[in-house]
């Protein structure tokens, strides 16, 4: 929140420069005003410029901004919800990926495994509560031994150690209750609290402003705060900023009016779900260099009243749009099942600005959980299965078409200096987190 921003700031006794602009905004938010012809656009709201500008506190913002800060530069992160990791971050299986499953040389195999390597370094040294568990990823069925065999050879390639190859046998001697025909072992996959992960390193980047053990390490967190758009004024970008509460009387025909203007030497569109929907927000970015953006709903389904029947991640054969009902532990032990993959449509910039996506869990979508399950669970037992929670991921390919790669624009795609576009960062965006974030700060500075 604007004021929030304020008053950390002004505890960090450089208030001044940062009074004149959020301080600004906040007094002006019920007179700003906008006025615009067909050539240039004129807004009578406060402006400033900054430094670096990430919008979207998930797990990669938050590891963008941490990067970015431990090389010197000053930070404000712009997130519209009420604290950070509230959309996708939240809402997915916490399973560190091997790097197993996608194309080589693709961002996604790159960084995954890149990633994976520096998640686990970070966990240990951060006593981040996560577990090296092992993965079996299961064929139940001769016809799926072929693509059993792809993966095995796209994770060689992409250079994952110690897959191994195993028999029905013995793979079910490792889990008894798992019937198959062939497996792979996976002894890199694991889990890992993805919230204690995104809140140490808020901690981290905050420790460096308020502590002062780097003078030039400035991260600041606004919350419930919404980039609307924005619009280049000669090589910068300006983002149009407006308090997230402003949108609920939006109608979606009528000009949103921001209520603060920032025009950062850099700026990392990392919004998730609905990072597409912003850049179209963007006047003067071309809309043919944006990518469509596809929405798949994905539930899970906690196992109850039962002992754990499993001590490692299984993964059947990979479905249209996700990797298949799979099986997935916490911390604590407890089995889920999941996702499935429902595609839908029809999301609105509002929607997708404010999160006001729905992810309630209908009992009865377990109907459709059993038959998949007992595919590898043959003693799955009826009315085991309770709704647990969803999460939608932010695809760039939609029903039947190939998967996409993660999406890294900057201006060498789209010409405008100092925007990177961040697009369909979906699984695996939690294990290679930090590899992007890492990518960015390197190329892009």
């Amino acid at each position: 929140m604007l004021k929030k921003t304020i008053q950390t700031l002004e505890r960090c006794n450089v208030h001044m420069k940062w009074n004149h602009l959020f301080g600004s905004s906040v007094r002006n938010i019920s007179s700003a005003s906008t006025t615009q012809n067909d050539s240039t656009t004129s807004y009578s709201v406060p402006r400033e410029k900054v430094d670096c500008v990430v919008i979207g506190a998930g797990v990669v913002g938050i590891a963008v901004a941490t990067a970015l800060a431990l090389k010197g530069r000053e930070v404000i992160v712009i997130e519209s919800g009420p604290s950070f990791g509230t959309g996708t971050s939240s809402r997915n299986s916490e399973v560190v990926h091997a790097g197993i499953y996608y194309p080589r040389d693709s961002f996604k195999a790159i960084f995954c495994v890149k990633g994976r390597e520096m998640l686990y370094e970070y966990c240990s040294k951060h006593d981040i509560p996560h577990e090296q568990t092992g993965k079996l990823i299961v064929a139940t069925r001769s016809s799926e031994i072929p693509k059993l065999n792809d993966i095995l050879n796209h994770g060689i390639q992409n250079g994952v150690d110690g897959l191994k190859v195993m028999n029905g046998v013995d793979a079910m001697k490792m889990e008894p209750e798992l019937q198959c025909v062939k497996a792979i072992l996976s002894p890199l996959s694991g889990i890992v609290d993805s919230h204690s992960l995104m809140l140490s390193l808020v901690v981290c980047i905050s420790s460096f402003f308020y502590h002062g053990e780097a003078e030039n390490h400035r991260t600041t967190f606004t919350y419930n705060s919404t980039v609307i758009g924005g619009h280049i004024e000669g090589n910068e970008i300006c983002l149009h900023i407006s308090e997230t509460k402003s949108l609920k009387e939006w109608n979606e025909t009528s000009i949103l009016q921001p209520e603060l203007l920032l025009i950062p030497k850099l700026v990392v569109n990392s919004a998730g779900l609905s990072a597409p929907a912003l850049a179209k927000r963007f006047t003067g970015l071309e809309n043919r260099v944006i990518p469509p953006a596809y929405y798949a709903r994905g539930c899970y389904f906690t196992l109850s009243n039962t002992k754990a029947p499993f001590r490692r991640l299984l993964y059947p054969i990979p479905e249209d749009g996700g990797l298949g009902v799979h099986v997935t532990l916490d911390l604590n032990g407890q089995v889920k099942f999941g996702p499935d993959v429902e595609w839908i449509d029809g999301v609105d910039d509002i929607s997708s600005f404010q999160n006001k996506f729905d992810y309630s869990v209908h009992a009865n979508r377990a109907e459709k959980f059993y038959p998949e399950i007992r595919k590898y669970y043959p003693n799955l037992k009826d009315g085991s299965l309770e709704p647990g929670y969803s999460g939608i991921r932010p695809k760039l390919s939609g029903p039947y078409q190939s998967p996409v790669d993660f999406v890294i624009q900057g201006e060498d795609i789209h010409g405008i200096p100092g925007l990177v576009n961040l697009f369909g960062i979906e699984s695996p965006g939690l294990t290679s987190s930090l590899a992007i974030a890492d990518f960015i700060s390197t190329k892009f500075l």
